[in-house]
């Protein structure tokens, strides 16, 4: 990942079993890849496979706010972009699209990651030489527009 550019996944078909009764995407799966798109920018961040298995530390998800904004189907392709909006000692804050291979926006995800050791398990303070690369891309990311669905809410709006 280019630092303080969005990360962009490698692009994921929709896959025949992820297709429900209504001949579009199960919601599990828009969840199915989040999680492919996100792991992926966790491992740019440095939090891969490798981090997990050689320092006993990883990130576990705490919340996910998705909105479902356009439907997929069978035979469509989509990468997951990833930002990071905010971090604190201990959990991150990211914002995910799914978008579509011509362009449009099929789905959001905003997450609340922990750092975890997994010797408690027990949510810890990240390292200190993860720090750096934490605060350059929270930096370059705030640069750019924050995405309106960061922050919503759900609830029933009465007029």
């Amino acid at each position: 990942m280019p630092e303080g550019e969005l990360y962009h996944s490698a692009p994921i078909a929709i896959e025949k079993e992820w297709i429900d009764y209504n001949g579009h995407l199960n919601m599990a799966y828009y969840n199915v890849i989040f999680d492919r798109g996100g792991d992926e920018f966790l491992a740019a961040l440095g939090f891969g496979p490798s981090y997990a298995a050689d320092r006993r530390l990883t990130i576990y998800t705490a919340e996910v706010h998705i909105c479902y904004v356009r439907e997929l189907h069978l035979g469509d392709t989509v990468t997951v972009t990833s930002r990071l909006i905010d971090f604190d000692e201990k959990r991150l804050h990211s914002y995910n699209e799914i978008l579509h291979k011509d362009g449009w926006l099929a789905a959001t995800a905003e997450v609340l990651s922990l750092h975890v050791d997994m010797s408690g398990p027990k949510v810890s303070p990240f390292p200190a030489d993860i720090l750096p690369k934490l605060e350059f891309h929270r930096e370059a990311h705030s640069r750019l527009p924050m995405p309106p669905r960061v922050g919503r809410s759900i609830g029933i709006r009465r007029k």
